[in-house]
């Protein structure tokens, strides 16, 4: 975790830099309290919370918003709703989903991730503008990596919230691909859309806020017409993370385990299905670990596999 400070357009903004297990947590200030966009994973939700208490600093946290609700972006709603009884908003395209809790729908379940149940409070909705540290952020939809996800820019200062739709290496998985729905090109679109507002500072979901737009933007593109041409190399990254966020999460644990669980999980099923239906599901599931250990993502130790 790191602390980023100190650029012009930051002022009265923090990025609390989490571990890819967790999104960043952007904390913006401004008179009445503290907002914080984005609260993590789930296992991570302790440590969140210690890190948004010592932020406030004696002020009150009213608001939590969360730019998509992959459960590594919204795992800490839960405990900071409970602890600071903020309001939360959510883009809502899921909005029916999250009040009836569906775990399927929300993809909790299918990609055996965990996040807490909490409730939302109102609606980010694009098109519309909210007042974040005492200056007005546009709400701009961003699908491709999540159909309902939405960016915020401030047009004043030219910060980009850019959560996954844009890292300064690359992007967010383009979730609706695997299954079976075309999104490759929502992304390209994004990316144009980005481009054209001309940000001075974009603050990613994952990684260090970064200024170079112009070298993101050739790298993203170049790592989608990758995916356009072969859509298998973005099947197989997808299956790789989702290993990796099992591994991320325990850290170790005996290999037949790792390979009992993905056997249960609906999605690693879905993505071989789709993809690699020439393949057994066990020498293709066993082919994407050793793949893993060969890149040193995880490391064999006799029975067990470790996350490196």
């Amino acid at each position: 975790m790191a602390m980023t400070e100190g650029h012009p357009a930051l002022k009265d903004i923090r990025v609390l830099e989490r571990g890819w297990l967790s999104s960043n947590n952007v904390l913006i200030s401004d008179e009445t309290g503290l907002t914080v966009i984005d609260s993590g994973y789930s296992a991570h939700a302790e440590q969140t919370e210690a890190l948004v208490r010592q932020a406030l600093d004696g002020r009150r946290l009213t608001r939590l918003i969360n730019t998509h609700l992959h459960s590594d972006h919204c795992g800490g709603n839960a405990r900071l709703q409970s602890a600071h009884d903020c309001e939360i908003w959510i883009p809502p395209g899921q909005w029916s989903d999250v009040l009836a809790w569906d775990t399927d729908a929300l993809t909790y379940a299918p990609t055996g991730q965990r996040c807490e149940r909490f409730v939302p409070d109102h609606a980010l909705t694009p098109g519309s503008s909210i007042e974040l540290g005492g200056r007005p952020w546009s709400v701009i939809s961003a699908p491709g990596h999540d159909p309902h996800s939405v960016i915020l820019f401030d047009p004043r200062e030219g910060v980009l919230i850019s959560a996954d739709a844009l890292w300064e290496d690359g992007f967010g998985i383009v979730f609706p691909e695997l299954e079976g729905i075309s999104a490759f090109s929502d992304a390209a679109a994004v990316f144009d859309l980005i481009e054209s507002l001309g940000a001075r500072i974009t603050i990613p979901g994952h990684g260090r806020p970064f200024v170079d737009m112009k070298l993101a933007l050739i790298r993203a593109r170049r790592r989608l017409d990758a995916f356009v041409a072969d859509p298998t190399k973005h099947a197989r990254h997808a299956a790789k993370v989702l290993i990796k966020f099992r591994l991320l999460e325990r850290q170790k644990e005996p290999e037949k385990k790792t390979l009992a669980w993905a056997g249960r999980l609906r999605y690693l099923h879905m993505i071989q299905e789709r993809y690699f239906a020439s393949r057994t599901w066990q020498s293709w599931i066993t082919e994407i670990i050793n793949a893993m250990c060969q890149t040193g993502a995880l490391r064999r130790d006799g029975i067990d596999l470790l996350n490196m």
